[in-house]
């Protein structure tokens, strides 16, 4: 066995977060029994449906990195699909509704930081309340009916294609660059990890703790509505019941995303920790206090 961890391939493999290793079964598996179901097209019509729960675990993925959640995504979703398809607002223009839409996310995202960073409520019992509560307002706005359609430029947009690639997953692809660009590179994002590393030792560096975390959740609640508008344009029909398989969805992609990220800070703390004890022991202990 210590031979085998002494090989520097199998180093380089027990690096690999599990959670890959599982997907690459997973896959070998469909192609065994569906080998169809690989092909191109199929694979190409899959992604651009994927497009609103991949944009929606980019808010989960930044809440989580400053140790919390929000369950609220699926909620405001809903929310957004009934304004943009019930009539409420006739003759309203396509600006119009992304402005109520991102609005919306806004607004929401904000109550939901606040609660958390500043009244120290739990980020589940908030977050879950929220949503519950706009799944509720949307079944009685609706009457468990769905609302009717979407205009029609939602669903034009949802299917052109840029340089023959679906313009959604475009957009997906450059709306994850922007965020790992602000959680990589700027003032924000490092006050983020230093939140998620540890919030006491944070606040004593002068990292404004409360501040971070209602921004993140604010962001959190952009994104959502920003997934939303996705949505609603992929389906093109109003719905009362897509919010809680977003949920579940969402939560389960940003756990195996966020896999990778703890496996990345485990490498440091044992690299910072060979190199200098001390400053190992010192990380190690900073990454045992959760925030929320």
């Amino acid at each position: 066995m210590a031979a085998v961890l002494a090989n520097p391939i199998a180093r380089r493999l027990l690096r690999i977060p599990p959670s890959y290793f599982v997907f690459i079964v997973l896959l070998a598996t469909l192609w065994i029994a569906r080998p169809n179901m690989l092909n191109l097209n199929i694979m190409g019509i899959f992604v651009r449906q994927i497009v609103p729960l991949g944009i929606l675990v980019l808010g989960q993925l930044v809440v989580m990195r400053v140790k919390s959640i929000d369950l609220s995504g699926g909620g405001i979703i809903l929310l957004i699909n009934y304004f943009i398809s019930s009539g409420t607002f006739p003759g309203a223009s396509m600006p119009f509704f992304v402005v109520l839409a991102l609005a919306t996310g806004l607004v929401i995202g904000l109550f939901n930081g606040f609660m958390i960073g500043n009244r120290r409520v739990s980020a589940v019992i908030v977050t879950l309340a929220v949503s519950i509560i706009l799944v509720g307002l949307v079944q009685f706005l609706s009457s468990g009916n769905p609302p009717g359609d979407v205009p029609k430029l939602f669903n034009d947009l949802y299917n052109t294609k840029f340089l023959s690639v679906p313009t959604p997953v475009l957009f997906w692809v450059l709306l994850t660059a922007s965020v790992w660009l602000l959680l990589s590179r700027t003032i924000f994002g490092r006050y983020v990890a230093s939140v998620g590393e540890n919030a006491e030792a944070a606040h004593f560096s002068g990292v404004p703790v409360q501040r971070t975390v209602i921004l993140a959740h604010t962001l959190a609640g952009l994104i959502a509505a920003i997934a939303a508008l996705v949505q609603t344009g992929s389906i093109a029909v109003g719905s009362v019941r897509m919010g809680a398989f977003l949920r579940g969805a969402m939560f389960c992609a940003a756990v195996r995303g966020d896999d990778g990220a703890r496996h990345r800070r485990a490498r440091q703390a044992h690299r910072a920790g060979r190199h200098h004890p001390r400053r190992g022991d010192l990380l190690r202990s900073a990454r045992a206090k959760p925030l929320i």
